[in-house]
């Protein structure tokens, strides 16, 4: 049984999350991102009323290698659902705020992911993104697209109960079809000691526009993939398992539904890249 315990093993996290925030620049840049996402994505997002008020947990499944689209489209519609003003952090990684991405980035609420930001914007009231399988799930192979995999990422159950708040998962289809990723490209990664350099646990070699096959970089343009986000309803930990929540069986349950729900997406999904 695993419990719950803070990480303090690492560098005092970020303050103030909610004042990175600028409600002015989302409002500026929102028609843009909504355009990409309504008109090149045809973005179709499900159930974005069940995200409650105040702190809570949104998770959700990460697609589309180097350039992961699946981030403005969620907050596309968080914004749609519930105004440019409320705040959404994103936790991401550190690569996200080299040079000038730290001050563009944090505008938008952009947090490094790390247990005590995520716990500190909880607390301030905020909806907070985190996708537990970082660049491992990003990276995974076009044919395991269906596939939710957060290589044993157990943290987020973790920062929920810390923070008190709800957790919300989210699952999107249609990010992996962006490019053919043909392989997951792990062993090149520890081969090239990527997870140590910069955290990266994938290198896979990709096929895609216009630059063919690649080992990620320099990133093909996505392809126009149809994506289709389906928001589950919200899970309340200590009401459904307890006062002492076992870490495993709630970390099982909620990638249980999110499969079960992925699952449906994919047996709706009629041709790849069209949808």
């Amino acid at each position: 049984m695993a419990t719950v315990a803070e990480d303090k093993s690492q560098p005092v996290p970020e303050k103030g999350s909610q004042a990175r925030w600028d409600p002015e620049w989302v409002a500026r840049v929102l028609p843009l991102l909504k355009t990409i996402a309504k008109v090149y994505f045809r973005s179709e997002v499900r159930g974005m009323d069940k995200v409650p008020d105040g702190g809570v947990l949104l998770v959700s499944n990460h697609s589309g290698g180097m350039v992961a689209y699946d981030v403005p489209l969620i907050a596309v519609a968080f914004a749609d659902e519930f105004g440019a003003d409320r705040p959404l952090c994103t936790l991401a990684h550190d690569l996200v705020f080299l040079g000038a991405g730290d001050t563009i980035f944090g505008k938008f609420g952009f947090l490094r992911a790390h247990p005590r930001n995520a716990v500190a914007a909880l607390r301030e009231g905020m909806a907070t993104l985190v996708f537990p399988g970082g660049v491992w799930d990003a990276m995974r192979p076009t044919s395991a697209s269906a596939k939710i995999n957060f290589n044993g990422q157990q943290g987020y159950v973790r920062t929920a109960i810390i923070a008190g708040v709800p957790i919300v998962p989210i699952v999107t289809i249609g990010g992996q079809e962006t490019q053919l990723f043909l392989n997951d490209g792990a062993g090149l990664a520890k081969l090239l000691r990527l997870d140590k350099l910069i955290r990266a646990t994938r290198a896979p070699l990709t096929f895609g526009f216009p630059f063919g096959l690649t080992l990620g970089m320099p990133p093909n343009v996505p392809l126009p993939s149809k994506m289709v986000t389906q928001v589950l309803d919200p899970i309340d930990i200590t009401a459904e398992f307890g006062e002492d929540p076992d870490i495993d069986a709630v970390d099982e349950e909620i990638r249980s539904r999110m499969q079960a729900a992925l699952d449906e997406l994919d047996r709706d999904r009629r041709f790849p890249i069209i949808g």
